[in-house]
């Protein structure tokens, strides 16, 4: 596997020395390493995008920064534009929802919820399961939004 010895320096001649030894190669090749090495950066630079997680929907666009991160995973609820309620990726039914929330507060340290709503989804709707997620022991709620949409004020047109 790339080890291999050095002839003494008397190579040439015909004739061996008697007590000459064959002294060991010290070097590794580094090749196959760095071959397999690229491989799996390939490899999960193109599964890492396939990894996240979440129920596909049309987000409103806002002009709203990014919420700092924490260390615990934060708890994803979404409203899809059929009304059905996921939490994480889970459907769960509405009547049933705020069970399932006073479950999940119990066993969490965070009270911090993200809410996703599809953008087609009345507003109504959207409030009735925020009052459910504050009934069910959440109080920090973020609505999340993708980015690039109106600023509202006087400096964009």
């Amino acid at each position: 596997m790339g080890a291999g010895v050095i002839k003494p320096a008397h190579a040439g001649s015909s004739r061996r020395r008697r007590g000459g030894r064959v002294q060991p190669m010290s070097e590794i090749n580094v090749t196959p390493f760095v071959d397999v090495m690229l491989v799996l950066l390939i490899i999960f630079m193109v599964a890492a995008p396939l990894m996240t997680v979440g129920v596909p929907v049309e987000l409103p666009k806002t002009a709203a920064n990014a919420l700092p991160s924490e260390a615990e995973e934060p708890l994803t609820v979404t409203v899809t534009s059929d009304g059905m309620v996921l939490v994480q990726t889970t459907e769960v039914p509405r009547d049933q929802l705020l069970a399932k929330l006073r479950a999940i507060a119990a066993e969490r340290a965070s009270d911090r919820v993200f809410l996703r709503a599809d953008g087609a989804v009345p507003y109504a709707d959207v409030v009735q399961v925020m009052g459910a997620l504050n009934r069910g022991g959440f109080s920090n709620i973020g609505l999340v939004t993708d980015t690039g949409g109106p600023a509202l004020d006087e400096t964009q047109n």
